[in-house]
């Protein structure tokens, strides 16, 4: 049903009137990014615990023999379910006209009309209410203003639109409790200020439905928000956006970028002849976009020697090259924690005596049953390393992040984990500074960039070249949880598997170091 308005369609229009046409009859030209596997566990997660927010409920999913949905009959379960005096909630209540459909999360009955609850994995509370930021995304108001339309549409009495999210101050203590997890956001006030553009919207959407072509919209700010579309690499290589571009200066908002694209700057060669580095340009981040851009053009490396010996001025040996890995459940699994709470779960220890001296190396991996992980870390960390040493680790805010949480949740440790943080250096920090550039960094000094980069023909310092299952950090994520079920060989090859690439992350940091050693001389 190619011209059929659904919810997923209209928000894709909102975004972009191409983003749809686009997902309606071009979906291959799409860039495959893989859903991480623990994020599609925890949506489906949320949606069941909210479906038991008012106890019981009532499901309006059928699903075809071939696995999809069985839009018509859900539609006819959701009439019959309605009928019924004694039910109060129906999870997917379907509705459908001659032109749209959607399927509501939560249908909650309210006196003589129903209330829609639109579940959602985000966070929120009473607090982000309190602040100027609004408390609701401009994407969820259209996606229930829309619901609220077809079921306008559909004779339904709608007597309230709410939001749920999980409570980010929700801290698990004994028994899940899924009233005090969800936070339910009452979205009247700017669900009425919404109502009267979705039916002239809903015109226009089905308009580019109907469209035998492909709109010609050109770049604009739905390539990037409400999220990242799925068409942008098409249609910048479409608008023939030159890689690299405008687009790929460090730290440059899309935003931005996007006023330069309009005035025809977008090549760096086109960078260099207008006034992009002028006497208006105040930013910060001049120096390092003029080195970003003359090192690519003219295929050469840049250093900075005495940026890299000034960096180098501030170490003290030894010195603890130091990586975490984490979880992050999006309902709280261990006691004490919050929703999407950082878990560290393990780390590498590189304990550098001198820049190019023989190195100690330590680890630590929870065993994946015990009540809360980071409480075993926080112990060994505090034995590893000790209260006057430096710790070096890369970017430093995750790091610094976590040992700040592990000091407050156990206040024994409070002194000697906030000791360790108080001496982090960022090995990050050379590299942002311009010290060191290269053209293969395209704008981007994460570790994952920095180190193929220097050293592109060592195939040891190749994450793609570890011999178990686990090569970044998104797979070290999902895998941890998985130790609690395994046993004997098994469970022994994934711990591992575990180990080997947390230590490739620290070891790592150790050649960088010495890197700019060489590179300072």
């Amino acid at each position: 049903m190619p011209h059929l308005l659904t919810k997923s369609r209209y928000t894709a229009y909102r975004q972009c009137p191409k983003c749809l046409w686009m997902n309606v009859y071009e979906p291959e030209k799409a860039a495959e990014e893989a859903i991480p596997e623990s994020r599609l566990k925890a949506g489906i997660e949320i949606g069941n615990l909210a479906k038991t927010y008012f106890g019981t409920y009532h499901e309006a999913t059928v699903i075809r023999e071939d696995g999809g949905l069985d839009m018509q009959a859900m539609v006819e379960r959701t009439k019959q379910l309605m009928a019924d005096p004694a039910v109060q909630t129906i999870c997917e209540a379907a509705f459908m006209t001659e032109d749209y459909y959607c399927a509501v999360d939560l249908l909650h009955r309210e006196g003589d009309g129903w209330a829609i609850y639109e579940v959602k994995s985000s966070t929120g509370n009473d607090a982000e209410e309190e602040k100027p930021k609004k408390p609701i995304k401009e994407v969820q108001v259209w996606d229930i203003s829309f619901q609220r339309y077809v079921l306008t549409l559909c004779e339904v009495k709608v007597t309230g639109t709410y939001l749920m999210r999980l409570d980010t101050d929700y801290v698990l203590d004994g028994e899940l409790d899924v009233k005090h997890l969800f936070y339910v956001y009452d979205a009247h006030n700017e669900i009425e200020e919404e109502m009267p553009k979705v039916a002239p919207l809903c015109a226009k959407a089905k308009q580019v439905l109907a469209r035998a072509t492909e709109p010609e919209d050109d770049l604009n700010a739905g390539c990037q928000k409400p999220h990242k579309c799925a068409f942008k690499p098409y249609c910048m290589e479409q608008h023939g956006v030159p890689s690299p571009s405008v687009f790929d200066l460090y730290r440059t908002q899309w935003k931005s970028a996007l006023k330069h694209y309009y005035n025809g700057v977008v090549s760096y060669e086109q960078i260099l002849d207008s006034d992009f580095f002028g006497p208006k340009n105040t930013s910060k981040l001049k120096d390092l976009h003029l080195t970003q851009i003359e090192s690519t053009l003219q295929n050469e490396d840049r250093i900075d020697k005495a940026k890299i010996r000034d960096f180098l001025d501030t170490l003290r040996y030894p010195i603890y090259q130091l990586d975490f890995e984490s979880v992050q459940p999006a309902i709280p699994v261990y006691q004490g924690t919050h929703p999407y709470q950082q878990i560290p779960t393990q780390y590498s220890l590189h304990i550098q005596p001198s820049p190019f001296g023989e190195c100690e190396h330590k680890e630590f991996l929870a065993d994946g049953k015990s009540a809360n992980p980071m409480r075993e870390v926080a112990e060994q960390l505090c034995k590893d390393i000790p209260m006057d040493g430096m710790v070096m680790v890369f970017n430093d805010t995750f790091e610094k992040g976590r040992i700040k949480e592990m000091a407050e949740a156990f206040p024994d440790l409070r002194e000697h984990l906030l000791a360790i943080r108080n001496n982090v250096v960022d090995l990050l920090d050379p590299f942002q500074a311009g010290a060191y550039y290269r053209p293969s960094m395209n704008g981007r000094f994460s570790i994952k960039v920095v180190l193929p980069s220097l050293f592109p023909d060592d195939p040891n310092l190749d994450y793609h070249n570890l011999s178990g299952c686990v090569h970044n950090g998104g797979e070290a994520m999902e895998l941890f949880p998985k130790l609690a079920e395994m046993e004997g060989e098994e469970l022994a090859q994934m711990r591992n598997d575990l180990l080997r690439y947390c230590e490739l992350d620290t070891w790592s940091m150790v050649v960088i170091l010495r890197k700019l050693y060489e590179l300072s001389e």
